[in-house]
């Protein structure tokens, strides 16, 4: 059995060895341990670090690429290595590597295939207030979206088996913690969580650095990703929206037609409402087409499910 610690990781040369070097060297059921650095165009000693900490492998980026494209490209390489349980665990000491025997223990007893290291975000004291709303808020919706009892979707503390590693297909460039749990669960794919520490990082974070544009940016990804595995709904939701707001704007206007047979005094909320109907029609429409598209892409991913297994 071979695990493979993933670690994105962008101007980080404070904590990455330590990182490294606090990655248990034994795991009961683990043949082999391997640590991936994604060096995600990091400006400093990174790289350099990594390796003399003890990496494994340093998979460079030229460019800062972003935390989503180091993550897939971590699993994707980690595959290629032969990686039976892959684990990913951020590059700034907030996670205990000691905690990784636990977070794996549910995959090698077969009781789930992705493991979260809930960080338990109530009990948090140090995380900024604006973070930890933006966590709560970003969770609930995961929570809804999944109807799966989440408890912490933003934890970066995670783990894979092979198969499941396999199944997820990342499309964002910005961030994975909710697309990759949107993914598991329109696949079926058994998640479990674990309680696990979250420490104070040292300084700013490298992702975040406004919580308004992370927010934008989650946003987007998690309508990207809604409207990918259910698109009929959400697009036959927005045509339905259209229409009926066209009916409230186009109400007096239609009695006063009937009444009258004319429209000349609602003249502007005639046009509004026909504007709306046609929006609502074509919204109807393009749900009608994403949803045979949907079909194309499961073809798709069962393909390239079957390449990286």
């Amino acid at each position: 059995m071979k695990l493979i610690i993933t670690i994105p990781a962008y101007n980080e040369e404070k904590s990455v060895g330590a990182v490294i070097r606090g990655i248990p060297e034994k795991i009961e059921g683990i043949d082999e341990i391997s640590i991936l650095v994604i060096n995600d165009g990091s400006l400093d000693r990174t790289a350099e670090e990594a390796k003399q900490a003890g990496a494994d492998r340093i998979l460079s980026h030229t460019t800062n690429m972003g935390l989503a494209v180091s993550f897939r490209d971590g699993l994707n390489e980690s595959l290629a290595m032969g990686a039976d349980i892959i684990v990913n665990i951020d590059a700034d000491l907030q996670y205990n590597c000691r905690e990784i025997p636990h977070l794996i223990k549910p995959i090698l007893e077969r009781r789930a295939e992705i493991v979260l290291g809930d960080r338990q975000i109530d009990k948090i004291s140090h995380m900024p207030r604006g973070n930890l709303w933006g966590n709560k808020i970003a969770t609930g919706i995961i929570r809804m979206i999944t109807g799966l009892p989440i408890r912490d979707a933003q934890t970066g503390f995670r783990a894979f088996s092979r198969d499941a590693a396999a199944r997820i297909h990342l499309t964002g460039d910005y961030t994975y913690t909710q697309e990759t749990l949107i993914q598991a669960a329109n696949k079926k794919i058994p998640i479990a969580q674990i309680p696990v520490e979250f420490h104070r990082r040292g300084d700013s974070s490298r992702l975040i650095s406004s919580i308004f544009q992370y927010a934008r940016y989650a946003g987007i990804t998690l309508f990207r990703s809604v409207g990918t595995y259910h698109p009929f709904m959400v697009f036959m939701s927005i045509g339905l929206g259209f229409i009926v707001a066209g009916l409230v704007f186009g109400f007096r206007v239609i009695a006063h037609f009937f009444n009258t047979g004319l429209v000349t005094p609602y003249l502007p909320s005639a046009l509004l409402t026909t504007v709306l109907l046609i929006l609502g029609g074509l919204s109807m429409l393009f749900a009608l087409l994403a949803d045979m598209n949907r079909t194309q892409r499961m073809l798709s991913e069962e393909i390239l499910y079957r390449l990286k297994k």
